[in-house]
């Protein structure tokens, strides 16, 4: 049995969301629509799975149901930003977002028919967003319960549930994007085998920042590129992966590699009974759930000596999306961040940032990378 949500979700518009990680207030207003749009991937590829349909529990909606909600939401957020626009102060009709889904049955629709519907409705608000003129921000219409939104304050409280909702259905996104490298980790590996200027000049840092034989845990080694480059400057690196398909590989290739989830695996080091001098996670937590990262960073500090070095690079931006592309031909999970709450969240957890720095990615992206050292 679903228990109906009854709380009022307006204090989002305050303060940023303990759960789901999103901060309204900080909202950089001109990226609703493409976080609009990046929301709407996530919904296709998790209504691609064979469990889409499947309750994690009784009392949780499944994947499918909160995808017909997120539909619905669109739609009804569509409509109330056509009539700000249009109307001076209009009241919104009310709506039971829990009525809705026994009503409408969500649970024994379509997952692909729904798929297509998240797309066009989520494509529909973000063009209504991107309609509102400078001046029009401002004008307002009031909820039937009385609580009043600016146009503004209306994209950030929707912009909020389609981010919690994500969070909602997080638990398919690691296994997604881990059978993604999985299938094309081949592939991968004779994609990126040249370092980028940008990652040679971070390895560079990083190196300037330890001395000579520091042990270091690598998150994410991938097919192996950057733990080459870091022993060549006179490092030693303990390869990790969470995918099995990278060690398989680094362990053909000679090398000793664990298959390692920095979530929940033990991260003592096999080698020597002490904490390691540094950490490189070099566009690997990138895909970390914007509600594990704490955790993470947390356990890494833990496992870091005080004065250890960590890099981090995370893309710029809000939200997170699925995205197919270059070298891997399935999904991945990429979750975006800004520089000050990724500032926040390394002091929270243990680290102290030394800088952050801005590189550009291959597709128009824009990466933060971070040097921060072990409180």
């Amino acid at each position: 049995m679903i228990e109906p949500d009854t709380k009022d979700w307006t204090w989002v518009l305050e303060r940023s969301c303990p759960e789901c990680g999103f901060d309204a207030p900080d909202l950089d207003r001109d990226r609703v629509p493409g976080a609009i749009r990046d929301n709407a991937t996530l919904w296709e590829v998790v209504l691609g799975t064979e469990d889409a349909a499947v309750r994690p529990a009784p009392h949780l909606w499944s994947p499918l149901e909160y995808a017909c909600h997120v539909r619905d939401v669109n739609r009804i957020f569509a409509e109330r930003v056509r009539l700000m626009l249009a109307e001076d102060q209009p009241t919104f009709d009310s709506w039971d977002q829990d009525r809705a889904a026994v009503d409408d049955d969500y649970g024994s629709q379509d997952p692909g028919k729904v798929a297509d519907e998240v797309a066009e409705a989520a494509e529909a608000v973000a063009a209504a967003y991107e309609s509102v003129a400078d001046g029009a921000w401002q004008r307002t219409g009031t909820r039937s319960n009385g609580h009043g939104f600016t146009v503004d304050s209306l994209a950030r409280y929707h912009l909020h549930d389609l981010v919690h909702h994500a969070h909602d259905v997080s638990h398919v996104t690691k296994r997604v994007t881990v059978a993604s490298y999985e299938a094309f980790a081949a592939d991968y590996r004779a994609g990126t085998d040249e370092m980028p200027e940008e990652v040679r000049a971070a390895v560079e840092r990083f190196v300037a920042a330890l001395d000579r034989g520091a042990r270091v845990l690598e998150i994410g080694s991938g097919p192996g590129r950057d733990a080459r480059a870091l022993e060549e400057a006179g490092l030693s690196v303990r390869r990790t992966d969470i995918t099995p398909a990278f060690v398989r590989m680094l362990r053909a290739d000679g090398f000793a590699a664990d298959v390692l989830d920095p979530l929940s695996d033990d991260l003592e080091d096999p080698e020597r009974d002490a904490p390691y001098d540094g950490v490189w996670a070099s566009a690997s937590l990138v895909h970390a759930r914007r509600e594990d990262l704490p955790t993470v960073l947390t356990r890494l500090a833990g496992a870091t000596r005080p004065g250890g070095v960590l890099h981090l690079a995370l893309k710029e931006g809000d939200g997170a999306r699925f995205s197919t592309h270059g070298h891997v031909g399935g999904p991945r999970h990429f979750t975006f961040w800004r520089e000050g709450q990724l500032r926040t969240l390394l002091e929270e957890t243990g680290w102290a940032v030394d800088e952050v720095l801005r590189s550009p990615g291959r597709r128009n992206e824009t990466w933060l990378d971070v040097r921060a050292s072990r409180r």
